[in-house]
């Protein structure tokens, strides 16, 4: 089963590895035929209703391998309209193909005549509320015709994620939906599920698909997109000022520190973005857990663990936070040996490296494939999810288990996996714990690469961080 939000990611990333859209709307479109071939004989007539983005594009490429058939393809509005070039690539090839097309400008006026077949391509599963005209009286048309009727991907006016009909719907006979089946669609017997051959790649890897998930309201509010917590420091000041600085351009809002009075004007000397609140000491200890909770008690999520230590009464307070802590963190360095020796009602992101793993008493395989099977193991056994980094990362959750390739041996330097929790955390913020460590790891890699490709091997993680912002959010569409 895949969602309608995840389908898009799964798209996009499908081209990423090579894979392009195009190619899977031509798939698509042959197996809605398939369906209508089933659906009645060769010579009968099939009125195609099509609406203007990539619905009707699967629905322009399916008319033109029914040639054995009477087509009719009617466009709702004008065909400059079509919003996505390959959906208007596919309609211009009906016009050169002189196959026969009806542009419909006026949707009360649609009449569809007595086909034997109609096919459903008004809206896809990316549309959610109730139709509009001219798809809300063309919904209308479909469902006044006495013939049966074959969807693509969704019957129109249903939300493929909910099942819901705020509106007006299709009342569909049979639905082609399309390398998975929609939530919607899971209890339905009229359902096929066609591979348009996405490969399994595209939804393994993180690609630039995932980032559809960052897209933001214009309406939004300082402290919509998170506030974040950093505890970190002690015996360094340069780890927890790189988590945190890694947090505000990966998009959160606000970032705080909670480090020893000892080092604080150190680190906020580091940036003047950074909100420094320091506790008495020289490092964390047990007596200022009380004190951290409060704090964290007012942001999204706490990055815990950059340059704390490993002194046994730092990892003692690790423990006893955790303990306590019911929230978001993300946890890093030398705090992660804690993590499995405490019961924590907290959702943790685990971001080691395998040698930290290894402490925390996770898989040692070297080949990716294994290592991604054992850390899947791991990440049930411990209850959270695991971002282990390495060539490839993989991150899991016990049951959703993602491999991010981006980043390179230049990245071997000391701060950058600092940079990758801060990164993580500020999707930690407004996402769930796989995609944010998904994004957080592909992002870091991607800045990563970025970063080699102007200047070569010799990078600091302080290079990274200008980075983050394009590897975010300056992705190019397809």
């Amino acid at each position: 089963m895949i969602t309608s939000e995840r389908m898009a990611a799964v798209d996009r990333n499908a081209a990423a590895v090579g894979v392009p859209r195009k190619q899977l709307m031509e798939s698509s479109g042959n197996a809605v035929a398939r369906a209508v071939r089933e659906t009645a004989d060769v010579g009968a007539t099939v009125a195609v209703v099509a609406g203007r983005g990539n619905n009707g594009g699967d629905a322009f490429v399916a008319a033109r391998f029914l040639s054995e058939y009477d087509v009719t393809v009617h466009l709702l509005g004008r065909p400059e309209t079509i919003t996505t070039d390959i959906s208007r690539e596919n309609w211009d090839a009906l016009q050169q193909a002189e196959l026969p097309t009806e542009v419909v400008k006026d949707s009360k006026a649609l009449t569809l005549g007595d086909p034997d077949v109609v096919v459903d391509a008004v809206l896809g599963t990316g549309v959610s509320g109730a139709p509009r005209d001219p798809e809300a009286s063309a919904i209308e048309a479909i469902n006044d015709v006495d013939a049966p009727v074959v969807a693509v991907d969704v019957p129109s006016g249903m939300n493929a994620d909910t099942g819901e009909t705020p509106g007006v719907a299709v009342d569909a006979d049979h639905v082609v939906t399309f390398h998975d089946v929609k939530p919607a669609l899971v209890d339905r017997e009229d359902v096929t599920v066609a591979d348009i051959g996405i490969p399994e790649a595209a939804e393994l890897f993180v690609g630039p698909g995932d980032l559809q998930q960052l897209e933001r309201d214009p309406h939004a509010h300082k402290g919509d997109f998170g506030r974040v917590l950093v505890v970190g420091g002690g015996p360094y000041t340069g780890a927890p000022a790189l988590s945190a600085q890694a947090t505000l351009r990966a998009g959160a809002d606000l970032a705080y520190l909670a480090v020893p009075d000892s080092i604080a004007e150190t680190v906020q000397g580091y940036s003047e973005n950074l909100i420094v609140d320091s506790y008495v000491g020289t490092r964390l200890l047990p007596e200022h857990v009380d004190e951290i909770l409060d704090r964290a008690a007012d942001v999204d999520v706490v990055v815990l663990g950059p340059g704390l230590g490993d002194s046994d009464d730092t990892l003692a307070a690790v423990r006893q936070f955790l303990a306590t802590y019911d929230g978001r963190a993300v946890v890093d360095a030398d705090a992660l040996q804690a993590v499995p020796d405490v019961d924590t009602d907290a959702d943790l992101v685990c971001t080691p490296h395998q040698g930290e793993l290894q402490k925390m008493g996770g898989p040692t395989e070297d080949d990716w494939r294994a290592r991604a099977e054992e850390v899947e193991d791991f990440a049930a056994d411990l209850g959270q999810t695991l971002l282990v980094k390495g060539a490839y990362d993989v991150v899991s959750n016990g049951e959703t288990t993602r491999v991010n390739r981006t980043g390179n041996p230049g990245m071997t330097v000391g701060g950058t996996g600092d940079v990758l929790a801060g990164a993580t955390a500020a999707m930690f913020s407004t996402l769930d714990p796989v995609p944010a460590a998904s994004i957080g790891a592909y992002a870091n890699g991607d800045a990563g690469d970025q970063v080699v490709d102007e200047h070569g091997y010799g990078l600091l993680a302080t290079d990274l961080l200008d980075a983050l912002p394009a590897a975010l959010w300056g992705e190019d569409d397809e």
